[in-house]
């Protein structure tokens, strides 16, 4: 076995949705790349850390101060949509319907795996919303089970505000991730959002 063969491999392999089969695919086809290709691709991956960074507003990924949908003059600062994580950013981005800006949580509840409020970015979220400007929270979470749940908890969180709060209509596939729904789906949806009402426990409709 050639050994730095094997070790890229074993790095490739460690991607998500890439098994050892298609870690070797790709190892072989970078081995049959020109050397200043493989030089690109390495200093790419090398500083993808130094570069880009967090939004400090919401928490999607940039290279600038601030993300460049926050920073828009054109988009509209008085909706924000809830989002897992930047993957569901430009999804929604690519499917062209919205235009107000974004607040990424960086996960959804799941106290099974420890994940609670405190570890996401809810409280940041609760600062955006102080003041007023706020009109209405879409709530793209996908449709897992613990989605549904944070849901759920921050419209609960959330019900004595002036604000109104939505979520994408029900033509999402049960327990999906929105960046593995087509488009035409995922607009559709967004157009269509439906309103989340907390009522407390034994409140009458």
């Amino acid at each position: 076995m050639v050994e730095p063969l094997e070790h890229l491999v074993e790095c490739l392999s460690r991607l998500p949705t890439i098994g050892r089969k298609s870690a070797w695919r790709l190892a072989l086809h970078l081995l049959e790349r020109p050397q200043e290709e493989l030089d690109a691709l390495s200093q790419a991956v090398g500083g993808i850390r130094r570069s880009v960074h967090p939004c400090p507003v919401c928490f999607n990924y940039t290279d600038e101060q601030t993300c460049a949908i926050c920073a828009s003059a054109g988009r509209d600062q008085s909706t924000i949509c809830v989002v897992e994580k930047p993957t569901d950013v430009f999804t929604l981005e690519r499917a062209g319907r919205y235009r107000g800006v974004y607040h990424v949580l960086g996960g959804v509840l799941s106290p099974i795996h420890g994940v609670t409020a405190e570890r996401l970015h809810v409280a940041q979220l609760t600062a955006r919303l102080q003041g007023g400007a706020v009109r209405e929270l879409i709530l793209g979470l996908g449709g897992s089970g613990e989605a549904e749940t944070t849901e759920l908890y921050l419209a609960r969180l959330y019900a004595d505000r002036p604000l109104r709060i939505t979520r994408l209509a029900r033509g999402l596939p049960a327990g999906s991730e929105l960046e593995f729904i087509d488009q035409l789906t995922l607009a559709q949806a967004l157009q269509e959002r439906i309103e989340v009402r907390y009522r407390p426990a034994g409140e009458a409709d």
